[in-house]
């Protein structure tokens, strides 16, 4: 173990309450919350669902670029359903646009057990604002009890083809042509292509465990990570669609409640409320976070574009610098100094 001397990852709040009004009588909690980097002047928009089946957005409001500013509720509306947007019911898929939340009008998909976007697509992020150019289409995968139904999105939604599933699956995550499957009992790759699957680990190494929470990230282009429960502690192991292991292997002393990927680094969240940070090249673990003091942590959720995250530490060491600007050798030999905070030519300012 080589824990690094300086924290790579620190805690920031971002919202103190999401539905206060709501919260106060115990009916409504944060069950999903998505990242999406916005270009608009204020900066970056925050997505959260909530199990009263409101979806809500968040976005930083200051008046100018030197303020901290703080997310605060921009709009709040209810899906159709008005259920709580991961119900383990009868499920069913909603498309909203951004930033606005707009609903796209699609054929209803019902009898939802879980769905995964392409993650290659997710990587690209969103479109410029100022791009004529349509956008791109959209590979989705929906699984239903006893198949897997293969769509695209693209001014609509259509339907290709789906393939039939031996067993009820549990989580799925996509990566270009392979799908890696959790059913009750093991991981299982599916190539879209082809339409085959092959099994490969098991949740659970021993019998009797129990149920173990199935883990599937992708990596890369040809990578996942999948973990398994071995009795002593949890193995992760990276495999490509082939099923072949690619790199060495990590390994947690319990079971992670919830783990992320931030490359090149999987997070993990463990069931004393301490996340460990490990890197992939390596496989060694360089961070802990200790657990808090107060809250309870329930998830990790890891976001593929960048967001704004609002906060006054060490502000006081920002102070106003003096800057060279040095012209080309065609313009007259001198230079001009400028001061200040934001500086809109291509100069460098220390700020430490």
């Amino acid at each position: 173990m080589a824990l690094t001397q300086m924290p790579m990852y620190e805690l920031r709040s971002l919202v103190d309450a999401v539905l206060p009004d709501v919260d106060a009588v115990g009916k409504s909690f944060v069950s999903l919350v998505v990242f999406v980097f916005d270009e608009s002047p204020s900066g970056s928009d925050l997505y959260v669902g909530c199990s009263n089946g409101e979806l809500l957005r968040l976005s930083i409001q200051r008046n100018s670029p030197s303020e901290i500013g703080f997310y605060s509720l921009l709009s709040r509306q209810s899906i159709p359903s008005n259920k709580a947007i991961d119900d383990i019911g009868n499920r069913n898929i909603f498309i909203y646009t951004l930033p606005n939340l707009d609903l796209v009008q699609i054929p209803p998909v019902r009898n939802v057990v879980t769905f995964a976007v392409d993650e290659q697509h997710v990587c690209r992020g969103p479109p410029k604002a100022d791009t004529a150019q349509p956008t791109d289409p959209v590979d989705l995968c929906v699984l239903k009890k006893t198949s897997v139904a293969l769509y695209i999105l693209r001014e609509r939604l259509i339907f290709q083809k789906e393939i039939p599933l031996p067993s009820r699956a549990t989580l799925a995550r996509r990566n270009g042509k392979f799908l890696c499957v959790a059913d009750q009992k093991f991981y299982n790759m599916i190539d879209l292509h082809a339409a085959s699957m092959l099994q490969l680990l098991p949740l659970s190494q021993t019998e009797g465990s129990g149920p173990v929470k199935p883990f599937i990230l992708v990596i890369n282009e040809v990578e996942f990570l999948i973990l398994s429960w071995t009795g002593n502690g949890t193995l992760g192991l990276f495999i490509d669609g082939n099923g072949d292991p690619v790199r060495g292997t990590l390994q947690w002393p319990t079971h992670p409640k919830a783990v992320a990927f931030d490359h090149p680094h999987v997070m993990a969240l463990m069931t004393d409320d301490s996340i460990q940070i490990h890197n992939i090249d390596s496989q060694e673990l360089v961070q802990k976070v200790p657990a808090p003091s107060i809250i309870d942590r329930t998830a990790l959720f890891s976001t593929g574009s960048a967001f704004f995250v609002p906060s006054v530490q060490r502000s006081t060491k920002l102070r106003p610098t003096s800057v060279p600007l040095l012209r080309t050798a065609a313009a007259p030999s001198h230079t001009t100094v400028l001061e200040g905070y934001n500086i809109d030519s291509d100069v460098i300012v220390d700020t430490l």
